[in-house]
């Protein structure tokens, strides 16, 4: 009997059913999401999506922006996924980026969404800065707990600190953006002076000074608020510890790389990127997330740290980033990490 072609559709499909195999479409997803991290946000997207597979490359925040800036007019990403606001606007300014409304895109706290319509990108979730107080070491060097940003000079902490290179971490460059802000330019340079002077290194990751505080190898690490209520929850003997006149932020965010063959495919993913699901996904770990109607406490934040956000000029940051971050290399660079 003559098989016809309508016949041989339905038996692939049906073929496909039974055998779970689907055609599957990759994307190349660029992010500075944490690395414990990345497995259990895939895993949750491929619940309602497992035709789409995700190769993460992921690094902190200021490498994976260089390397997409390096890469532009060779693009390698579909989709950045979990990097930071002001680098997706560097990108938009760059023309790096794809417009796209994702489906939800309205239930966003407008904060969270590019001024532009359709927005370039969108956020998921915010960071914010903090102070890692280890208070087992700090007592066995005799210090007290610093309540501001300010009384990091004490030379009681002289050698006690660690705090994030801004070339490379997205909370450094908050950090140091935030405390120019702050301060106004030439008191936040000066302020940095005098915390250089207590600063043991900075390391090429924002989380690191924070796991470093918590295993006990420094007493201080300005480090985000995330990690410290992680690790506090993991049994570190942390203060996360809010000072005084304010923090620095910053939002995870998302956009498509301009150029994607795989258009489709990444527009899936930032529908996902803001849905209900992903924004209860992002509330595991962090207490201010896109949708603030949905944000549920998390264990350990410290308290008020969303009244302690500053008012932060993202455009500023973004547009300033290059001149800022040159400026922090040549004064402060030499107590630098090896990379």
């Amino acid at each position: 009997m003559k098989t016809t072609s309508k016949t041989l559709t339905i038996a692939a499909a049906a073929a496909i059913a039974a055998t779970g195999v689907f055609a599957e479409t990759e994307l190349t997803v660029y992010t500075a999401f944490e690395a414990e991290d990345l497995k259990r946000y895939a895993d949750t997207f491929n619940e309602a999506h497992p035709d789409i597979k995700i190769n993460w490359v992921r690094d902190s925040t200021g490498i994976v922006t260089a390397k997409l800036l390096a890469e532009k007019d060779n693009p390698q990403a579909d989709v950045v996924w979990g990097l930071a606001a002001t680098s997706l606007l560097l990108l938009k300014s760059e023309d790096m980026l794809e417009p796209y409304a994702p489906k939800g895109v309205e239930a966003l706290d407008p904060k969270f969404v590019d001024s532009d319509n359709p927005p370039y990108w969108v956020g998921q979730d915010a960071w914010a800065g903090a102070i890692c107080y280890n208070t087992v070491e700090a007592e066995k060097n005799g210090l007290t707990p610093p309540t501001s940003w300010k009384d990091l000079h004490d030379p009681m902490y002289k050698g006690h600190i660690i705090m994030p290179n801004p070339n490379s971490s997205g909370t450094g460059f908050l950090d140091v953006s935030s405390w120019l802000q702050m301060f106004g330019e030439e008191a936040g340079w000066d302020y940095m002076d005098g915390l250089h002077e207590n600063i043991a290194r900075y390391t090429h990751s924002g989380s690191k000074p924070c796991k470093l505080a918590a295993s006990g190898e420094i007493p201080i690490g300005i480090s985000f608020a995330f990690r410290g209520a992680k690790s506090k929850a993991a049994g570190a003997p942390l203060e996360v510890i809010v000072p005084s006149e304010g923090v620095g932020w910053d939002m995870e965010a998302g956009g498509i790389i301009a150029g994607t063959a795989n258009l489709e495919a990444a527009q899936t993913l930032l529908d996902f990127a803001v849905s209900t699901k992903a924004m209860e996904m992002y509330n595991v770990g962090y207490a201010i997330i896109g949708i603030p109607s949905l944000a549920k406490p998390v264990e350990h934040f410290p308290d008020g740290l969303k009244d302690a956000l500053i008012e932060n000029d993202f455009e500023w940051a973004a547009n300033n980033r290059a001149a800022i971050l040159a400026e922090w290399q040549s004064r402060y660079d030499g107590k630098s990490d090896p990379k």
